[in-house]
């Protein structure tokens, strides 16, 4: 059964989007509805296109559903959620979206240059390897190189372990935030958590080793007592700012 849901355009979705933490028992919850908004999530813009992020469903019909939202230190939004949404990064799966991207460009060169072509397999086959590739003493190889080279002309400098982790978040993040206006619009609702033990929560869900847990996302038909007051937000001339 589906409930009659208003869907919503971008701007109406960004605008009525809460974290709502106390979801509706009683309604109809329609998890087809999860699954189109992952799928659009999948659109999102992503870090050299190597999308090294899953996404891990646990619908309240799932045994696995209780026990996750207890290590989601038992937060209401975990607790009443309908379904969650466990956003993964997978750093460890480079190499295999690496040669995903580069079987692509080459399968699908025929409206490009030649040169156009050969840069872009030499972004997966050498740049992507070298960024992410682990071994003693390369980070910190990396770090010099960047900064030899920036000292003659502009230069990324953020290429070190921790750089690399963050952008692999960052690319799950954008992810999730449009999974999250996606469920607004068709009429559901969402809280990101970061409260959870993240070492009981890779066990429960056997998630492998490498595995990082970017956020877990409850979703369901928000009641209105799950709003915690007014939103605030500081002025925008606080935020945004023009050179």
């Amino acid at each position: 059964m589906k409930e009659n849901l208003q869907e919503l355009g971008f701007f109406e979705a960004v605008e009525a989007r809460r974290s709502v933490r106390i979801f509706d028992q009683e309604s109809p919850f329609d998890h087809e509805q999860v699954k189109k908004c992952l799928e659009a999530a999948i659109l999102s813009p992503n870090s050299s296109n190597l999308q090294l992020y899953q996404f891990v469903r646990v619908p309240e019909s799932s045994p696995l559903k209780d026990p996750l939202a207890q290590l989601c230190m038992r937060q209401k939004a975990a607790t009443t959620a309908r379904e969650l949404v466990v956003i993964i990064t997978r750093r460890d799966l480079w190499k295999s979206r690496a040669e995903a991207n580069f079987r692509y460009l080459s399968e699908t060169a025929q409206n490009q240059s030649e040169k156009k072509v050969k840069q872009a397999r030499n972004y997966y086959k050498n740049l992507i390897p070298k960024l992410f590739g682990k071994f003693p003493g390369w980070t910190i190889l990396k770090k010099i190189i960047a900064w030899w080279v920036g000292l003659r002309r502009p230069m990324v400098r953020e290429v070190g372990e921790t750089e690399v982790r963050i952008s692999v978040h960052k690319s799950a993040a954008l992810a999730a935030m449009t999974f999250m206006l996606g469920m607004k619009a068709v009429g559901y609702d969402t809280c990101p958590m970061e409260g959870f033990d993240s070492k009981r929560v890779k066990k429960l869900l056997n998630l492998p080793s490498e595995a990082e847990i970017c956020m877990i996302i409850g979703c369901g038909k928000g009641l209105p007592e799950g709003v915690y007051g007014p939103r605030f937000r500081v002025p925008t001339s606080e935020l945004i700012e023009e050179k």
